[in-house]
């Protein structure tokens, strides 16, 4: 089996409404702004809370990414706003940094200062907010846990978009030596016939495929910057993006998805999952800049991920990016981008509908909202904003604009 049934649910029957969408867009924002706690953090959700931590202030579940998408959204023309994300992002970083939402201050994207300081300069053009950043990309290069989620893989990222708005030579410089770090650390792996990372993660050493924490999230970045790197090795990363999915993957009709890992797996992790964390939904976002043409093979490969993806239906987990039916939708909006074919840009729809009924029920369960970019309201309403414009951007990762 490519998925575990009980991991999803039969999709909604209804029609793509952009006058809901947009409803529930702004009734999301007008909930974050009348939640706002003590100006700067909200109130942890009891499915994202952990016990004994403070408000979270970070890109992923925390302050920070809330502020962004309200920001964005305004920005975008979605939606009007009272507050000023930018006069609050800033309190934001001083927070963080006197109670970090993990214990101690880590240079992390998702999960540390990195995508702090990154929308703190996005909303504030801040020369400080830049230094910092720079420092916190430079100090995070060695991570050993090679993946997205607390290495470079991630803080990367950031560079790439400091390049990208500010055209400054130290970004792209800085973005090159992490280039570096991933290509001395992109191995022949001993479970696969191909080039995978191993990752030292939570105490145990795994090869990993994801998006959040492996092969799909590793070589998103270097896709990403493909056009810095010389020729040589850019076309040794498209064979090898090529060679590792080929080698992992596992069809069942017309239809592929990944494990999690391969070798032996982590503790309690050895399911099969859809959604972007772990399978074919993040392969599919973190693989759609591989030049199209460039494989025939690969084209077939991610048309048949999204394939998967749709006959899995959505996740009963919620509505969330990172293991959600927002995420998963935005891998039909990757290949509607990749593509330009209707379908896929249906199919992000439906799954956007379902996913508003699901934002509904857990309202209802719960008498409130969850209020994080990458499990909850806020990053439902950027990828319903996206849905409504045909955008196939990744919200919090591939848009920070």
């Amino acid at each position: 089996m490519l998925f575990d049934a009980a991991r999803h649910e039969p999709l909604v029957e209804e029609q793509w409404n952009v006058s809901r969408a947009h409803a529930t867009i702004r009734a999301i924002v007008q909930e974050l702004e009348e939640s706002l706690g003590s100006g700067i953090v909200w109130p942890a959700h009891p499915l994202d809370e952990v016990p004994g931590e403070p408000g979270h202030k970070t890109l992923y579940l925390g302050a920070s990414g809330t502020l962004w998408a309200m920001w964005y959204l305004r920005q975008q023309g979605a939606v009007d706003l009272r507050a000023k994300p930018s006069d609050l992002i800033g309190r934001v970083y001083e927070s963080y940094l006197a109670e970090p939402d993990t214990g101690e201050v880590v240079p992390s994207y998702y999960l540390g200062e990195a995508g702090v300081l990154l929308a703190l300069w996005r909303m504030t053009r801040s020369g400080e907010a830049a230094d910092r950043l720079f420092a916190a990309i430079e100090r995070n290069i060695p991570n050993p846990s090679n993946e997205a989620l607390w290495a470079a893989p991630g803080t990367m990222v950031a560079a790439w978009h400091m390049l990208n708005w500010t055209g400054e030579g130290r970004w792209r410089d800085l973005f090159l030596r992490n280039v570096e770090q991933l290509w001395r650390t992109w191995l022949p792996s001993e479970n696969a016939t191909c080039c995978l990372w191993t990752q030292d993660l939570y105490g145990s050493m795994a090869q990993l495929l994801g998006a959040a924490h492996g092969f799909a999230g590793n070589v998103y970045p270097l896709l990403r910057g493909a056009a810095m790197l010389a020729e040589e090795r850019r076309e040794t990363l498209y064979r090898r993006c090529m060679e590792a999915l080929s080698a992992t993957a596992i069809f069942e009709g017309d239809a592929v998805n990944w494990p999690p890992s391969v070798g032996a797996p982590r503790p309690g992790r050895s399911k099969m999952l859809m959604q972007w964390c772990h399978g074919a939904p993040g392969i599919v976002t973190g693989l759609a800049d591989f030049p199209r043409a460039k494989s025939a093979d690969m084209d077939v490969l991610l048309i048949k991920a999204g394939t998967a993806v749709w006959n899995a239906g959505p996740l009963t987990k919620g509505f969330g990016l990172c293991h959600g039916t927002a995420g998963n939708g935005c891998a039909f909006l990757k290949l509607h981008g990749r593509t330009g074919e209707q379908v896929w840009l249906d199919r992000a729809r439906s799954f956007a509908m379902h996913a508003i009924a699901q934002w509904e029920r857990m309202r209802q369960q719960y008498g409130r909202g969850r209020y994080t970019l990458w499990t909850g309201d806020a990053g439902l309403a950027a990828y319903l904003w996206h849905c409504a414009i045909a955008k196939s951007d990744l919200p919090g990762l591939d848009v920070l604009d």
